[in-house]
C-alpha cells in the first residue's frame, strides 16, 4: 500500500488518530476529516485510493456521506467504520455501494487487510479505465458474477481483457464457484454478443447422445433418427458454445472436438458432408485435465488447444471478503421473487456467513440464502433461519504467524499447514477419507486430489479388538505387515 492515499472520515479525534497512525506505518498518506461536510469537501477536491467512513457522525452521517462520496467517484472504494453493525446499516450501505464494514472494536490487521483490498481493487479499475481509453468504450457485463476481492478483480480484468479474441479459453475452478457465469461475462463482452450463446453440460450425457447433440445428425445416421437433425455447433454458428464438465468427455469425442478448434469443421453423424462453422469455445472443468493427460484419459492435444488462456476462479473460502456482497445479492433476488423485498440479514447471521467454510461455494451460499427467504416470517434474516451446517461449524482459528524482516516462502507455508490439517484429520478419522473429508468440510474427491498432491500416505488405525494382519494402505491397496 505504499503512497496509497486514503481519507478517514470520523467525527471522533482518537478514532481518527489511531487510523492515521496504523495506515501511515503502512507507508499510506492519509486525508482526515472530523465530520461527514469536511469528508465529502475534500473528495471533490482530490483523488483517493480507499475511504474510511464512520457510520455514526452528527450532521451529514455515514451513510449520506457514502452515497456523496460515490456520486463524485463511484469507483472509489468506501468501506464503513461502526460500533452498532445494525443489519439495516448493513444492508443500507451496501444497496448505496460500500466496498465492507469494519466493526469496532478492530483489530488492525482486520483493517489493513481490508484496506489492502479496496486498494488492490481501486488500482486495478484504474488499469481497465487506462486500457479503455485506448481504444472505443464499451460497459463491461458480468452478470450476476459478483465480488470485490482482489481474486475475483484479477479474473474481471482477464474476462476483459480475453473476451473481445476469438480464443479458446478453460475455466477451472471448484464446483459452484460460477464457471457459467463467467463463460456468460466472456460472451456478453465480446463481439458475438448479439449471437447464441450455447451451454453444453458435457457429463450429464451418454457418449453416442453427446456426440448427436454436438455435431447433429442425417436420416437413419441410427435406430430412431427419421430426420436430419442440426448439432449444437451449428445453432452457436458466430457465437459460443460452453462445454461443462470437459474433463468427462470420451477420447473419441475429444478428437472431433480437436478438428473442430483447428478446422473450424465437423460432419454430422452418419453424413459425409463438411459443416463449416465459426464458433468462440469455452470449456471448464473442476479437475486437473493435465492429470487426465498423464492417465491416458485426455488427450494431450486437445489439452493444449484448450489451455491458452485459463480463467481461474477462487473457492469461495479464498475470498470470504465477498460473502457479505453476495449474500445482501441473493437477499434481493429470492426477497423478490417471494415478495419478500424489505428483508434483512442480522448482523450475527452475517458473521455466521463469514466465518463458514461454504465447501459447496457460491451455489452453496445461494441456497442457504433461498432457504431462509422463503422461511422468514418476519423483518430479519436471524441466526435462527440459518442451517446448522453452517451455524454449528467450527470455527478454525489459526496461529498468529510473525512475518521475518527477510520474508517467506509462502507457497510452502501453506503447503505446510494444508499438509499438516490433513494428516490431522486423517488421524482423527481412523484413516478413513470420507470421514476426514467431512471433518475438513470439502469433497472426498477434492481430499483425495489435496492428498496426493502433497504426498500423504493414509493409514488406517487398527480394530482396538486385536492384532490385525493389515498395517495400512499403499494406493489404495492393503498392505501386510512385514
Amino acid at each position: 500500500m505504499q503512497d496509497a492515499s486514503i481519507l478517514v472520515v470520523d467525527d471522533e479525534e482518537i478514532m481518527r488518530e489511531i487510523l492515521e497512525s496504523l495506515l501511515v506505518r503502512e507507508g499510506c498518506r492519509v486525508r482526515l476529516a472530523c465530520s461527514g461536510e469536511e469528508g465529502v469537501a475534500a473528495a471533490r477536491s482530490e483523488s483517493f485510493d480507499a475511504a474510511i467512513v464512520d457510520v455514526m457522525m452528527p450532521g451529514i452521517d455515514g451513510l449520506e456521506t457514502l452515497g456523496e462520496i460515490r456520486r463524485l467517484d463511484d469507483r472509489l472504494p468506501v468501506i464503513m467504520l461502526t460500533a452498532y453493525g445494525t443489519s439495516g446499516n448493513t444492508r443500507e450501505a451496501f444497496k448505496r455501494g460500500a466496498f465492507d464494514f469494519i466493526e469496532k472494536p478492530f483489530k488492525h490487521d482486520d483493517v489493513l487487510t481490508v484496506v489492502r483490498n479496496a486498494v488492490s481493487q481501486r488500482q486495478r479499475a484504474s488499469e481497465r479505465l487506462d486500457l479503455r481509453r485506448g481504444g472505443p468504450a464499451r460497459a463491461q457485463r458480468f452478470h450476476d458474477l459478483i465480488g470485490r476481492s482482489p481474486r475475483m478483480q484479477a479474473v474481471f480484468d482477464l474476462v476483459a481483457r480475453a473476451a473481445p479474441s476469438r480464443t479458446t479459453i478453460l475455466i477451472h475452478g471448484e464446483s459452484g464457484t460460477g464457471k457459467e457465469l463467467v463463460a456468460r461475462a466472456i460472451h456478453q463482452n465480446s463481439p458475438r454478443s448479439d449471437r447464441p450463446f450455447i451451454p453444453v453440460n458435457s457429463g450429464s450425457l451418454p457418449p453416442d447422445l453427446l456426440e448427436s447433440n454436438l455435431f447433429g445428425h442425417v436420416k437413419g445416421a441410427f435406430t430412431g433418427a427419421v430426420a436430419p437433425k442440426k448439432g449444437l455447433f451449428e445453432l452457436a454458428d458466430r457465437g459460443s458454445i460452453f462445454l461443462d464438465e470437459i474433463g468427462t468427455v470420451p477420447l473419441d469425442t475429444q478428437a472431433k472436438l480437436l478438428r473442430v478448434i483447428q478446422e473450424r469443421e465437423f460432419m454430422r453423424l452418419g453424413g459425409v458432408d463438411t459443416i463449416k462453422v465459426d464458433v468462440r469455445i469455452i470449456a471448464a472443468t473442476n479437475v486437473d485435465l493435465k492429470r487426465l493427460v498423464d492417465d491416458g484419459a485426455f488427450r494431450e492435444d486437445l489439452f493444449y488447444r484448450l489451455n491458452v488462456i485459463v480463467v481461474d476462479l477462487p473457492p469461495l473460502r479464498e475470498r470470504r471478503e465477498d460473502v457479505p456482497l453476495l449474500a445482501h445479492s441473493f437477499l434481493e433476488k429470492y426477497g423478490r421473487q417471494n415478495d419478500k423485498a424489505e428483508l434483512e440479514l442480522t448482523a450475527d447471521a452475517l458473521a455466521l456467513l463469514r466465518r463458514y467454510h461454504w465447501p459447496g461455494n457460491v451455489r452453496e451460499l445461494e441456497n442457504v440464502i433461498e432457504r431462509a427467504v422463503v422461511l422468514a416470517s418476519g423483518p430479519e434474516i436471524g441466526t435462527n433461519l440459518i442451517p446448522d451446517t453452517v451455524r454449528d461449524a467450527p470455527v478454525l482459528e489459526l496461529p498468529n504467524v510473525d512475518l521475518p524482516p527477510d520474508g517467506l516462502p509462502f507457497k510452502k507455508v501453506v503447503e505446510g499447514v494444508e499438509a499438516r490439517l490433513i494428516t490431522q484429520a486423517l488421524e482423527a478419522a481412523g484413516g478413513v477419507q470420507k470421514r476426514a473429508a467431512e471433518l475438513l468440510q470439502v469433497k472426498p474427491s477434492t481430499l483425495n486430489e489435496m492428498i496426493k498432491r502433497s504426498g500423504i500416505r493414509p493409514r488406517r488405525k487398527r480394530s482396538s479388538g486385536g492384532p490385525s494382519p493389515l498395517h495400512g494402505t499403499a494406493g489404495g491397496r492393503p498392505t501386510r505387515r512385514p
